[in-house]
């Protein structure tokens, strides 16, 4: 009896690891945004101050386990004349507490937003592609009746993660991108890495904050006579 108990007991250990081999929980992804300047700013006065800058490429590394991930941008060696033209977020989302903290960067300050994780109502198709070494599927969100968002996600990453406030799939994005391609996400490099993602929220410093709807209203009231400045803000919470 005890040899079939060991056994037993052995087949179940090798069956769950099976089961999870090849799954990774614990990680850091580094992604690479591009921007089509000249679709996010059409007007002539926006793209005179491009200077003739027609993509914006931004990096990120996201960090994650199975109970949080923080998303963390990356600052470039050679500053672009072009910086204040995309905006460069800072999110951790909590799993546990359903809860997310958003840090924005608004004309050299910083506005913190804490609030209930973001959740979407996604269609999961059948299309497939290769990113970053994994196999993703396809998953469409209509964001509202004139724009959709595509999301690749792998379930060989098991956190419900991806940039930005983006979750609710069953496994980790690793490209998003809006519908004409104005802007795009990609994981370059996925790297199984334990670590310590509380370490890392820790570093950031939270004095004040607010909740996203009233971040957007106080926003909204103070461009209300500029209208680059309203199209800026636009832009912040565009994810």
């Amino acid at each position: 009896m005890n040899h079939f108990i060991k056994y037993l007991v052995s087949f179940i250990f090798l069956f769950n690891i099976q089961l999870t081999n090849g799954q990774i929980t614990h990680g850091l992804i580094l992604f690479e945004r591009k921007t089509n300047l000249l679709k996010k700013y059409d007007s002539p006065e926006s793209q005179r101050w491009l200077r003739g800058e027609k993509v914006k490429i931004d990096r990120f590394n996201l960090h994650f386990s199975p109970e949080k991930s923080i998303f963390l941008p990356l600052e470039s060696a050679v500053p672009s004349k072009t910086d204040w033209a995309t905006s460069k977020n800072t999110v951790v989302q909590d799993f546990e507490k359903e809860e997310r903290i958003c840090v924005y960067t608004l004309f050299g300050e910083s506005k913190v937003v804490k609030d209930n994780i973001v959740e979407r109502d996604w269609k999961i198709t059948e299309r497939k592609r290769n990113i970053a070494g994994y196999s993703c599927r396809r998953a469409i969100w209509n964001k509202n009746d004139s724009t959709r968002i595509y999301a690749w996600y792998t379930d060989q990453l098991v956190p419900s993660t991806g940039p930005e406030t983006f979750n609710g799939l069953p496994g980790t994005i690793l490209g998003l991108a809006t519908e004409d391609g104005g802007v795009v996400y990609f994981a370059k490099l996925v790297q199984e890495k334990y670590q310590n993602v509380d370490e890392l929220v820790s570093d950031i410093k939270i004095k004040n904050f607010s909740t996203e709807k009233e971040l957007k209203d106080e926003l909204i009231k103070k461009s209300k006579s500029n209208p680059w400045m309203s199209k800026v803000v636009t832009y912040l919470f565009e994810w």
